[in-house]
C-alpha cells in the first residue's frame, strides 16, 4: 500500500460491500463450505488468483482480478482486515459466479449444503455415481407416484361437485408441473437456480 490513507480507503469500500449484502443463502455455492469460496480460500492463502477464475466468466475476470487484489493489499495488515478483506472476496465471487448463471444472490450461509448436494460432491470423490443415481432415482420414483395417485383419485370424483373438481385440477397442475420440471431438468433445458416457464393448460 502506498499511504495509510490508501488502506482506510480500501478497507471502508471493503466494510461497505460487506455490510451491504444479505446474510441468506439458498444455493451450495452460496455456502461457507461450498466449492466457490473453498477455491477462494486456496486462492487467498496462495496469493494467486488462478484457481477462483474457472468460477467465472471470461468477461467477468477483471472484476475478480481486481478484488482479489483490493482483498491481497488489506489483508496483511491485522487479523481484522484479514477475515473483513476475505470475506469481501468470497462475496464479491459468489455474486458473480451465480450472475455468470443467472441466478439471484442472497448473501453468504454458513449453514450445511442440502444432502442430496452433498451426496453429488461425494460421488465425484469417490468417482462413482451409482449410490447417487439409486438415491434420485427413488426419489423421483416416489414423487411421481403420490403425485399420480393423488391426481388419479381426484379424477374419479372430479364431477361429484365444484369443490372436489377444484380438488382434482389443483392435484392435476402440481402432479403435470412436477413431471415437466423433471423432464426439463433431465433433457438439460432448466438453467441452474432458474425455473422452467410456467405450464400452460
Amino acid at each position: 500500500m502506498g499511504s495509510s490513507a490508501d488502506f482506510k480507503g480500501i478497507l471502508a469500500v471493503l466494510v461497505l460491500a460487506v455490510l451491504f449484502f444479505p446474510a441468506a443463502a439458498q444455493a451450495h455455492c452460496d455456502t461457507l463450505d461450498g466449492p466457490v469460496v473453498m477455491a477462494a480460500k486456496t486462492a487467498l492463502e496462495k496469493g494467486d488468483v488462478t484457481p477462483v477464475l474457472k468460477w467465472v466468466k471470461k468477461g467477468q475476470e477483471e472484476e475478480i482480478r481486481s478484488a482479489f487484489k483490493k482483498t491481497m493489499a488489506v489483508r496483511s495488515k491485522s487479523p481484522e482486515a484479514k477475515e473483513l478483506a476475505d470475506m469481501y472476496f468470497f462475496e464479491t465471487l459468489v455474486r458473480i459466479h451465480r450472475a455468470s448463471e443467472g441466478a439471484p444472490y442472497t448473501g453468504l450461509s454458513a449453514g450445511p449444503a442440502e444432502p442430496i448436494i452433498v451426496k453429488a460432491d461425494m460421488a465425484l470423490e469417490k468417482g462413482s455415481v451409482d449410490h447417487l443415481l439409486k438415491h434420485v432415482t427413488d426419489a423421483v420414483a416416489k414423487g411421481i407416484r403420490q403425485r399420480f395417485q393423488k391426481t388419479l383419485d381426484g379424477k374419479k370424483h372430479a364431477e361429484d361437485s365444484i369443490a372436489a373438481g377444484r380438488g382434482f385440477v389443483e392435484a392435476y397442475v402440481e402432479f403435470t408441473h412436477y413431471v415437466e420440471r423433471l423432464h426439463l431438468d433431465a433433457a438439460g433445458h432448466s438453467a441452474h437456480g432458474v425455473e422452467p416457464a410456467a405450464h400452460k393448460h
